[in-house]
């Protein structure tokens, strides 16, 4: 499946269905306290960059952005793809992207929150996969069992 990724404003009706679903699928795993959503006027801002998924025919099937917290720390927020490309690297690719912008701009560290339990073991692999570690709440985040937090450190050395 060729699927292609560029840097979009989420004010996009179709952006905004991504968001939705992403939404949808996340209310029932967590109660709403700990479920620590963007809006997506909040992702249109300048301190954040949204990253669009799409497909051959140019549907948007996945999505997820980098919000800067600082000089040194950037934060992945809104990652989902559609659940019929699930299994087919489309979050491999958006989150290499998001990461491969962070390194652009020298940040040192690169952090996420996410849910737990079963609705959420597909995205765990997929983060330790690509190369992020388990760590402690961070920012305004509480620590809870609702939560799971990871960091990937970046060397701003880019392999040969």
């Amino acid at each position: 499946m060729a699927v292609s990724i560029a840097i979009e404003t989420p004010l996009q009706d179709d952006v905004r269905g991504l968001v939705a679903r992403l939404n949808d699928h996340l209310q029932p795993l967590s109660p709403p306290e700990f479920q620590f959503k963007m809006t997506v006027d909040q992702m249109a801002g300048a301190d954040t960059t949204v990253f669009v998924a799409r497909d051959e025919s140019g549907k948007a099937i996945g999505m997820g952005a980098l919000k800067l917290h600082s000089a040194e720390l950037g934060e992945v927020k809104r990652m989902f793809t559609d659940a019929e490309v699930r299994g087919k690297r489309v979050g491999s690719a958006l989150l290499e992207a998001i990461v491969g912008l962070a390194r652009q701009k020298n940040l040192s560290t690169v952090v996420l929150e996410t849910g737990t339990g079963e609705g959420m073991a597909e995205a765990h692999r997929l983060y330790t996969r690509s190369g992020f570690v388990t760590r402690g709440a961070f920012l305004d985040y509480p620590a809870s069992e609702w939560s799971a937090f990871f960091e990937m450190p970046l060397n701003q050395e880019q392999p040969a």
